[in-house]
């Protein structure tokens, strides 16, 4: 019965080292690492995003641009009029 106790014990031992439990406890316990980890992640995040939606709209405009040379009837004159918009704000 002993041992058993003791493999159970082992188990859960190996269980919370792979869980990363004494690592987590030390986050918390330090508030402004956590928040300095938390900036720096969300400063990553934002410049991902930004660069992601940036070469995603320079995309949709080649598109568009492209669709314009076409010459769809009544697509094109709506493209042409954003792309005219877009152009000017630049």
């Amino acid at each position: 019965m002993l041992n058993e106790i003791k493999k159970q014990l082992d188990k859960m031992s190996e269980m919370m080292e792979k869980m990363k439990i004494a690592d987590y406890v030390e986050l918390m316990q330090s508030p402004f690492r956590l928040l300095w980890l938390n900036f720096v992640g969300g400063l990553a995040r934002g410049f991902g995003m930004a660069i992601g939606f940036t070469l995603l709209g320079a995309i949709v405009i080649y598109i568009l641009q492209r669709a314009v040379l076409l010459n769809l009837p009544i697509i094109g004159n709506i493209i042409a009029h954003i792309i005219k918009i877009v152009q000017q704000n630049l």
